[in-house]
C-alpha cells in the first residue's frame, strides 16, 4: 500500500489550514476596526472550515490506520504519521510526508500565533469598553443606612426628663 492517501490528506489539510489562516488575518482586522457584521461572517467561515478540518482529519487516521494495518502492525488509538514514518521502507516517501507534515505544522503554528493575538485583541477590547462603563456609570451615594445611622445618636436613647 502506498502513502498516497495519507500525503492527499495531509496537503488538503494544510490547504483548509492555509484558509483558515487567512480568516483569521481578516478577523485582526476587524477587530481593530470594530467591524462586528464582518466579524461575525468570519466566525461563520470559520465553523465551515474547521467543519471541513475535522472531516479531514477523520480522512488522514483512517488512511493512517490502513497504511498500517497493510504492513501488518496492529491499529491503535490515535494513528498518527509519525508511526507511517517509523514503518515507511523507502526513503522517499519518508521525505514527501516529513515535507507534507513539517509544511502542515508551520501553517498550524502560525495559525496559533495569529489566534493568540486576536484574542489579546477581544481582550483589550473588552477591558476598554468595560473603563468607559465605569467611566460612565455614576458612583452611587449611599444606598443603605450605616449601622449609627440607624439607630440614631446614642445619647438620646436613654434619657428621660422626670420633671415634665
Amino acid at each position: 500500500m502506498s502513502i498516497d492517501n495519507i500525503l492527499h490528506s495531509l496537503t488538503n489539510l494544510n490547504l483548509l489550514h492555509k484558509s483558515l489562516l487567512d480568516i483569521a488575518y481578516k478577523k485582526t482586522e476587524a477587530i481593530k476596526m470594530g467591524d462586528m457584521d464582518s466579524l461575525n461572517k468570519l466566525l461563520k467561515d470559520e465553523q465551515a472550515h474547521v467543519a471541513g478540518i475535522s472531516q479531514l482529519e477523520q480522512q488522514r487516521q483512517l488512511g493512517v490506520t490502513d497504511y498500517l494495518r497493510a504492513k501488518g502492525i496492529a491499529p491503535i488509538d490515535n494513528p498518527t504519521v509519525a508511526h507511517v514514518l517509523e514503518n515507511t521502507p523507502t526513503e522517499k516517501e519518508k521525505e514527501q510526508l516529513k515535507a507534507a507534515r513539517n509544511q502542515l505544522l508551520l501553517t498550524i503554528d502560525s495559525l496559533r500565533k495569529e489566534n493568540d493575538l486576536n484574542q489579546k485583541l477581544i481582550f483589550q477590547s473588552l477591558q476598554f469598553v468595560n473603563m468607559n462603563l465605569e467611566i460612565l456609570r455614576p458612583t452611587p451615594d449611599k444606598i443603605n443606612y450605616s449601622k449609627n445611622e440607624a439607630r440614631g445618636p446614642e445619647n438620646t436613647l436613654g434619657h428621660f426628663d422626670s420633671k415634665a
